[in-house]
């Protein structure tokens, strides 16, 4: 089994920073991929950021200059570093680790992320 536990999130002004982190632990395979995505209140969840174990990354149009998925395989973590923030990045961030047969997902329990006006 798989565990992820986020931690990062709270409350800032826009145009400031956050940084979320992601521990992963259990069984972890050595080729997987780490993501972010988020969810804002009545909205559907949607993907933000994916790095792979290999550090191929993409991003969503929309943070594309802002945001930086890295990731420490050392250590199975996932970090998003998100500058410049706006008020409509205000979701929950989950954070999502994706391997084996079909990339399964498996998800973490969310960190909320508000961004004020």
């Amino acid at each position: 089994q798989v565990q992820l536990v986020e931690s990062g999130g709270g409350l800032v002004q826009a145009g400031g920073s956050l940084r979320l982190s992601c521990a992963a632990s259990g069984n972890i395979f050595n080729m997987n991929i780490m993501a972010w995505y988020r969810q804002g209140a009545g909205k559907q969840r949607e993907s933000v950021a994916f790095i792979s174990s290999g550090g191929i990354t993409n991003y969503t149009e929309s943070v594309k200059g802002r945001f930086t998925i890295s990731r420490d395989n050392a250590k199975n973590t996932v970090y998003l570093q998100m500058n410049s923030l706006k008020p409509e990045d205000t979701a929950v961030y989950y954070c999502a680790l994706r391997q084996g047969l079909g990339m399964r997902h498996y998800w973490g329990q969310g960190t909320q992320v508000t961004v004020s006006s």
